[in-house]
């Protein structure tokens, strides 16, 4: 009795320790507890695989799980899901199947937790077919799904783009008796904005007011952004009102999510009564708050009250991220003031951010509207990341110029990666050719684009 009470006790500091992060107390307190004869059992050991799973890394909670057996203990299904949650955890799929199938080896009957691991990981790894195969698996082994297995089922559907077969799978759940809870609903809810299945979404939606669980602001938020996303700004606004209605404590998201939708209709009068509001609430803003701030006074041409939240963002001690910056870019490039923001983005260099792509592309559109093309060019050399828009933003700008061949070269050079551009720019440059009497110029990269749209089907 005292050795087992004793165990327990050494179990609870070891458990203690490692919420706390003190992974090397822990191991400290095992070896003392070995030396004064207080032997570890299963739980001891599962504590310290699931801690360096957490806080170092699976292959070093591997080594605890040696250690387990050098001392006669044999390690049980918590252990390897333990092992398996921490692969899953850096998508570290072969090894998950290595230990899925070593536990198989040793006689160890998978549960639930086991399969919904697995299933999730290949979820992350993006291959559904896969999960879905673990999934039949699981019920012709006779393990009993959960609600967390269908959730896991819904979500990963829903991320891998496959919305119809999520709400398929919700209603043959349904039909087989499962009573979805809250958390399904507001997964398969998200799941079909984000597809821009706005229909199905409210269908959902008025099934769960019928269900007998009460909608959270979760639910009403994910419908309205799907709404103001695919420009319904008027069914958007009837959900906000409908949450407000019912009495629904909004968030600092749902508030901004309604001002930028406002700032985007052009209503900054409006946009600007929602953040008195929001801040009348008492609503800590976060990052997210500050940006849909700082993006609606630069819209609005405020750039000095923009750079003054981001001053105050610096202030309170908050991190400003990258998003942050590339609104003020695009603002101090549509005043006209291409120097404040070349000075800006430099700015963003020294502050260590790896990507400023969207910036620079601010900065070569920019550019090219005042007719600095030339420097827009430089911009586009020192670049080492380039998307469509960096190419389409400059070849527009280049055949404003009227230098319709280096523009045609640019565009070859875009097609020849794959990347898409606007037929209109195209057009502009076949154009500019003809007109500048480069005919056979102009036959030829029209037989390029026939190429390239073949090649990139």
């Amino acid at each position: 009795m005292v050795c087992r009470l004793s165990t327990r006790l050494l179990n609870i500091c070891i458990t203690s320790l490692c919420k706390a992060w003190q992974l090397e107390k822990a191991e400290v307190v095992l070896i003392d507890g070995i030396r004064l004869g207080y032997l570890p059992d299963v739980v001891t050991y599962n504590t310290l695989i699931a801690a360096y799973c957490r806080l170092v890394g699976v292959h070093e909670a591997y080594t605890v799980l040696r250690r387990m057996r050098e001392a006669g203990i044999n390690p049980d299904v918590i252990t390897y899901n333990a092992l398996i949650a921490g692969a899953a955890r850096y998508r570290l799929l072969p090894l998950c199947l290595d230990l899925f199938e070593e536990m198989l080896q040793n006689d160890i009957i998978p549960d639930v937790w086991s399969y919904n691991t697995l299933m999730n990981c290949f979820f992350k790894s993006g291959q559904p077919v896969e999960a879905n195969r673990i999934f039949r698996d699981m019920i012709l082994s006779n393990v009993s799904p959960s609600p967390t297995t269908y959730n896991t089922m819904i979500d990963g559907l829903c991320k891998a783009g496959y919305s119809v077969n999520a709400l398929r799978l919700f209603r043959s759940l349904q039909r087989h008796g499962f009573l979805p809870q809250l958390v399904t609903y507001n997964i398969l809810i998200n799941g079909l904005c984000k597809s821009g299945k706005l229909g199905e979404a409210r269908m959902i939606l008025k099934e769960l007011g019928e269900s007998g669980h009460v909608p959270n602001a979760i639910t009403y938020t994910s419908v309205m952004r799907c709404c103001f996303r695919h420009g319904k700004f008027e069914q958007g606004f009837e959900i906000f009102l409908e949450m407000k209605g019912k009495g629904y404590t909004f968030d600092s998201f749902a508030y901004c999510t309604v001002i930028s939708a406002l700032a985007k209709m052009g209503k900054p009068k409006e946009a600007n009564d929602y953040i008195e509001e929001m801040l009348r609430t008492g609503f800590g803003l976060d990052i997210v708050s500050y940006n849909t701030l700082i993006n609606l006074y630069c819209k609005e041409g405020k750039l000095e009250t923009a750079f003054q939240l981001l001053y105050e963002i610096e202030k309170c001690g908050m991190q400003s991220d990258e998003y942050t910056h590339t609104i003020l870019v695009d603002g101090l490039c549509k005043i006209g003031d291409i120097d404040g923001a070349q000075r800006h983005l430099e700015y963003m260099k020294r502050m260590g951010f790896e990507s400023n792509l969207v910036a620079c592309n601010c900065l070569i559109h920019g550019l090219c509207k005042v007719g600095k093309v030339d420097y827009a060019m430089k911009v586009f050399e020192n670049m080492e990341l380039k998307d469509s828009f960096t190419y389409d933003s400059l070849v527009h700008g280049l055949c404003k110029a009227r230098k319709f061949l280096l523009a045609s070269k640019l565009l070859l050079s875009c097609l020849r990666k794959g990347m898409k551009v606007l037929s209109s720019t195209k057009r502009a440059v076949i154009a500019g050719l003809r007109s500048s009497g480069l005919r056979r110029e102009a036959k030829e990269l029209r037989s390029a684009i026939w190429m390239a749209r073949i090649l990139h089907w």
